[in-house]
Parts: C-alpha cells; structure tokens; sequence
C-alpha cells in the first residue's frame, strides 16, 4: 500500500476511462478517447488537480497493424508488460460476474509534469491465479472480444473501479466518467445509496437518485447511435447477478435495452459533449436532458515539436504550464518559424522512409490524413476522382501520407484501407504518397508536427470533436477540414486554415470542394506566397494553441463540473 498513501489524502475526483495513452510503450489505447484522457491526466498533473484516473491494465493491447502485400490490414496483440512500467498494489477486490467471485488487482502508474506534480493512475487487472480461468483474461485485450466480453469488461472497470478506490482509501466526491463504458458505475453508487431498506412496488427499490447525481459528471463522445453501447437485459441479469433490480435499470437505461450512455444520462448532474456542434448533436438525440458543452483540448506540450518548444521557451518561457500566452507567437519571425518547421519536416520524411520506403521531397507540400479507418471518416474522399487529382498533380505538386487502423471486427473499415491502398497503388506513377502502417502516438507525434496541410473529412455530424487538427495547428501545420467538431469553433477562413464544403448539413459535393480548394487556393498559395503562407502558420499557433488546450479544457471541468 505504501506507493499509493501519498495519493490518498487530497484525491478527491476519480476519472474512469475505457483507455488511457500515458505513452507509447503502455498500450492502453486505441486512438482518439484514449489519446484525450491522456492529455487529461497530464493537465491534471500540470494543475495539480487532486484527481485519480481509473482504467484498464489491457496487457494484450488494442491492436498492432501490419500491411500485407495487398494493402490488407492484419490484426495482431500488442502486448506490454505492467511490472516494466506500473507497481502492483497490495490491494484486491472481487466482483461477482456470472455467479463467480472476478477478482481485481490494481497496478499504480505515477504520471509526472515537467514542474514534478503528479497524478495516479490505477490500471485494473483479472490475470490472477485467484480467479476462474476463463475469467483472468477479461482486461487483457482493449475492446476485445463479443458483446458479453464488453459487458464484462465495463464491469471491472465501473463496478470494480468505484469499489478499489474504496479499498486503497481514496475518498471520492466527483466522479467523472469519459464515454458510457463506465456507466455501470453510477449503478453501482446507487445501490450504495437506498431511501429505504424496504421493497416499494414489484421489485423496484426506492434509490437516492438525486445524491447519486451530485456526484457524477459524465462525457459523451459518441455521435451516433451505433456507437452507444447497448446489453440485453438477459445478459445483464447473467452477468450482474442482482446488482440492482432489472425493474430500476429498464427506469434508468431504457426499458428494451441497457443503453449505457442513457444508464449515464440519467444519473449524472453534469452531462457534456466534447464541442459545441457535438453537444447540439447529442441534444437531438437524448432530448430532454441539459447536456453542455466542454470542447477537448490538447496537452500543447506533449504534442509541440521540440524545434517549436525551443522558440515558444524563448518567448513565453511558461508557455508549457500556460499555453494561453501562445497568442503571441505570431511575433515570432517567418525566418524561425520555417527553419522550425523543416526541422519537423524533416523527420517526418525520415520516418516515411523508414516505414514505407517512400521518398518525399522537403520542398514539396506533405498532405496529411491520419484517423480511425471507419466509413464516415471518409478517408477515401480524396480519392474520389482520380483524373482531377492527377490534373492537381500536374499543375501543383503535392505529396500525401496517410495513417489509421480499423477496428479489429470493422469489416467496412478494414474494407476502406484496402481501397486506398488500391487508389496508391493507381496513382504511384503520379505522386508520392504512403501508408503509414500501426499508427500510434509516437507516429502521431511526428506526423502532426512534420505534416504541411492536415486533412479531416468525416461525413458531419459524426466527427465528435477531433483534436488531431490542434495538435497540428500547435505545430504551425494548416487544417483543411469539413465544418464539424472542433473546426467550427476554430476556422477562419484563410487565417487558421480552410474549410472543405458548406456548414449546410450537404455534403454530397465535398469532394469536388475538396478539389477546388486543393487547386485553387491551398497549393497555389504555398507555391507562389511562402510569406502569406507563414502567416497563416503564425495565425494558427497564436489563435488555436491558446484556446484549444487541455489546461483550459480542465479549468473548465474544475470550475463548472467538479465544484457544483
């Protein structure tokens, strides 16, 4: 227990999340939620917020991508080892799934900001000798496994979680829960807090729904139905065995099925989406519920490349803990700014080479686009007209690199990077272009920062919020994107980056506007007016860094949710 008491005496927010990307080497993550409740704990850590974050030890991995030779994706484990980075505590509980005692164990992993305050993090974990064979796996692969898999694992992490912090001795009065996976959570404090000890009409118990409510804040990411995560109640009664009665879930979570976020919905006081637009997007389609909006930000340190950290620590020397005073980083000169750039440039071209054996020109602009491959990411967009990209080609130049893993049962997202990898191949006698295969933070790293144009083009309204593009902008890198998420709150036409299609909610011409957009305005500017070019890179730096950060996003959460 010694390694946690430090921790124990001012936690008083816990932080439960599915995945978590602490670093490259813990492979607790998949992509885009993982990658923000990482930034999280380290804008926590930076503010010295007395919070404890929750999640899954995922000792399997999510997934690594390998390309075969026909531009098939291939699914393998990306296994880590705990004992190399986390400590175990000497702390376990058991959770009754199926019948069986599900005993967790928790290791510790000390995440630390550059000024030294730290933030824990519990990373819960099945594989034990205590348990069932069947049952020691259940946290081993991130998302891994069928639908009962799922609910076993939101389980461990809702019900399991909440009862080791009470274990370690942790006294919690926020609970802030990223995505419905650990909805059950809220379920589980329910029946910690009755009205009474008596049974009311049929077996329906009479809860403190409204103490539980003071306690929780819940995120949602998800804008679209598909995404919600949904248990049929039989399965529930299998799995939870009595936890609360079915009679109260179906008031609470939908009364054909369990439906996670609205399990959440219900029970939460503090209820966001993760932008504006997403947050008017989830109003449509849980109406009735007040459901704010707290738009992500980006851990601005984590994401700088160190050529731009050494010109933001010359100027604003507190930049990293205070990433607002990046508004002036539009004094920088244009001189530093494109010495800063092809630096970054360059290893990104490095890393090209490396992983696919493409040689791109530094003097040529890099296109990039790097996201979860599913259909309405739509990274086969661009592709959309082969003859018009080959015409761009001919009169502008451009280079294009592309990155993004499909989950592993996402028949249609694997399907997509097939059909790009055909489209290279059609088009490799014309640019140069590449698959970046296992794409992960560290790849995330080197290509929103060597990138000269990010490309997003999701079908609106289904991008929740999007932070590559920040991560992009910190690095001076020029968004062109579909008006969704994040993008409207920070596109200015021509001065932080550019728009793909009408904010009309008609998207049928994206790829025509795509195209004049391309020949037109972005790659005639970078060609022939380097200086405007600059900047634009200046005015993306100055007006998105400071707004769309990950302290800003916490002082959000700290001064609207956790002190209610």
């Amino acid at each position: 227990m010694a390694p946690i008491a430090p921790f124990l005496a001012r936690r008083r927010v816990a932080y439960f999340s599915m995945e978590i990307a602490l670093r490259p080497e813990i492979h607790t993550y998949s992509g885009g939620l993982g990658i923000l409740a990482g930034d999280t704990a380290r804008s926590a850590a930076d503010l010295d917020l007395p919070m404890v974050f929750v999640t899954l030890a995922s000792r399997e991995g999510y997934l690594r991508q390998e390309i075969d030779a026909e531009g098939r994706q291939v699914d393998h484990a990306d296994p880590w080892d705990p004992a190399e980075w986390a400590v175990p505590l000497d702390a376990m509980v058991a959770v009754t799934i199926e019948g069986r005692p599900v005993w967790i164990r928790p290791w510790l992993y000390v995440l630390t900001c550059p000024i030294g305050q730290a933030v824990p993090v519990l990373l819960l974990d099945t594989r034990l000798e205590q348990n069932a064979p069947e049952d020691r796996a259940i946290t081993d692969r991130l998302y891994g496994g069928e639908n009962t898999w799922r609910l076993k694992q939101e389980i461990v992490l809702g019900i399991g979680g909440e009862m080791l912090l009470r274990a370690l001795g942790f006294e919690i009065e926020t609970y802030h829960l990223n995505e419905g996976h650990a909805a059950l959570l809220t379920a589980a404090l329910l029946r910690r807090h009755p009205r009474t000890t008596h049974l009311s009409t049929g077996d329906v118990l009479h809860y403190d729904d409204d103490r539980v409510r003071e306690v929780c804040v819940f995120t949602t990411h998800t804008p679209i139905e598909a995404g919600h995560d949904h248990f049929s109640y039989d399965l529930v009664e299998r799995q939870l065995d009595g936890l609360i009665p079915i009679g109260q879930l179906r008031l609470l979570a939908g009364e054909d099925r369990l439906n996670m976020t609205r399990l959440a919905l219900n029970l939460s006081g503090f209820v966001n989406g993760v932008a504006i637009r997403h947050a008017e997007t989830t109003r449509g389609m849980f109406p009735g519920y007040t459901i704010r909006a707290v738009t992500n930000g980006v851990h601005v340190p984590t994401w700088t490349h160190p050529a731009f950290a050494r010109l933001f620590e010359r100027l604003v020397p507190a930049w990293g803990h205070d990433p607002e005073q990046l508004a002036v980083a539009d004094t920088l000169s244009d001189a530093e700014v494109w010495d800063a750039h092809s630096e970054a440039k360059a290893g990104l071209i490095a890393e090209i080479r490396a992983r696919s054996g493409v040689e791109m020109r530094p003097d040529l602009p890099i296109v990039a686009f790097a996201r979860r491959m599913t259909g309405y990411k739509r990274a086969d967009l661009i592709f959309a007209d082969l003859e018009r990209l080959r015409a761009i080609q001919r009169e502008r130049p451009f280079q294009l690199v592309m990155a993004g893993k499909a989950h592993p049962r996402d028949d249609g997202g694997k399907a997509l990077i097939g059909r790009v990898h055909e489209h290279m191949r059609a088009l490799q006698e014309s640019m140069p272009m590449a698959f970046m295969p296992d794409y992960d933070m560290a790849l995330a790293k080197t290509m929103v920062a060597g990138a000269d144009i990010w490309l997003n083009t999701p079908l609106p309204p289904m991008e929740a919020s999007g932070t590559s593009g920040m991560k992009a902008a910190v690095n001076g890198v020029l968004n062109l994107s579909v008006l969704d998420g994040w993008w409207i709150e920070a596109w200015i036409e021509g001065v932080t980056g550019w728009a793909v299609g009408d904010d009309d909610r008609r998207h049928e011409d994206d790829a025509a506007d795509l195209y004049d957009k391309l020949e037109r305005v972005v790659l005639p500017l970078y060609h022939d007016d380097r200086p405007r070019w600059i900047w634009m890179m200046k005015q993306a730096m100055s007006k998105i860094g400071p707004r769309f950060n990950s302290q800003r996003m916490m002082r959000r959460y700290a001064g609207e949710a956790y002190l209610r």
